[in-house]
């Protein structure tokens, strides 16, 4: 069984309030979400159950994001004990960022890929988690996790993402999310 986890990750401040992005480190992290392939659930941790939360990571083929290695695993290292850089990861934006020369919105991708649309922003998110709404929270998390699992799923299916730019709103993306990396993982995963 192949053993994949989708991940998002809210804050509890803002690049405004940790002075800039060099402090990403003081963000804080109020809950993540994930996606478990070995058991098609989806749960949201929040600091309380990180224990619970490094036990998953450590029994995990592959990590899976969206700018996760720029931002997610940044803020989040400093609150787990796994070392988030040994971890096979696939960070959906890569691909899409090299290919273009730069970055596209979760929330484009998902209104060109899958018809759908984000259902909130991030720093709505570290406003509901200060209001004390962390049910608001967790499900706005849950909402990016699986519209990050659902475009990994799309760009495994098609070998392509769609992305709009401002020059084209139709602009097919080739992506290696299928790669021969994953393609190993999956046969020893079989064999067990």
């Amino acid at each position: 069984m192949l053993k994949e986890l989708v991940f998002d990750i809210e804050t509890k401040k803002s690049f405004q309030e940790v002075g800039g992005k060099h402090n990403m480190h003081l963000l804080g992290v109020s809950v993540v979400g994930v996606y478990n392939y070995a058991d098609d659930s989806f749960r949201c941790f929040e600091e309380k159950e990180f224990k619970e939360l490094e036990d998953l990571l450590k029994n995990t083929n592959r990590i899976i994001g969206f700018n996760s290695k720029h931002f997610d695993v940044p803020v989040l290292q400093p609150h787990v004990r796994v070392a988030l850089s040994s971890l096979a990861h696939l960070d959906l934006m890569e691909d899409i960022e090299q290919y273009l020369g730069f970055r596209v919105s979760l929330d484009s991708l998902a209104q060109t890929n899958l018809g759908v649309s984000k259902s909130g922003n991030g720093l709505a998110a570290i406003q509901w988690w200060n209001d004390g709404n962390v049910e608001a929270v967790k499900k706005y998390c849950l909402d990016d996790v699986r519209i990050t699992r659902d475009l990994y799923e799309y760009g495994r299916q098609h070998g392509i993402i769609i992305a709009a730019t401002r020059q084209d709103p139709r602009v097919s993306v080739p992506v290696s999310w299928q790669a021969a990396e994953m393609r190993q993982l999956e046969a020893q995963a079989t064999l067990f």
